[in-house]
């Protein structure tokens, strides 16, 4: 069992940037893949990026190539997600996840809210 704890969002004027963490329980944190989706008002839920279990593999969805950049820890349990050039489409609700593989993430935090005003 793996608990997923969110923190670091907010409201941000566009350009500015944040840094989203998140805090993992457990001393399995390097067995799984992490993730970042997001899911904005209205609409489903969105792959963001992810991170294999050591860093050597990361992914972005193509809306936040080059401004996002996603990174873990394993001494310390975290994954994080560092946010510039923000954007107004950016705003949304921010998940962490943890999986056995990019296929199926078995375990989700309960979200934190990234608002960018124009």
């Amino acid at each position: 069992q793996v608990q997923l704890v969110e923190s670091g969002g907010g409201l941000v004027q566009a350009g500015g940037s944040l840094r989203l963490s998140c805090a993992a329980s457990g001393r399995t944190f390097s067995r799984y893949i992490m993730a970042w989706f997001r899911q904005a008002p209205g609409k489903g839920r969105d792959f963001v990026a992810d991170i294999g279990r050591y860093g050597g593999s990361i992914y972005y969805a193509d809306s936040v190539k080059g401004r996002f950049t996603i990174s873990r820890d394993n001494a310390k349990n975290t994954v994080y997600l560092q946010m510039n050039s923000l954007k107004p489409e950016d705003t949304a609700v921010y998940y962490c996840a943890a999986g056995g593989d990019r296929s199926q993430y078995t375990y989700w935090g309960q979200g934190t809210q990234v608002t960018v005003s124009s």
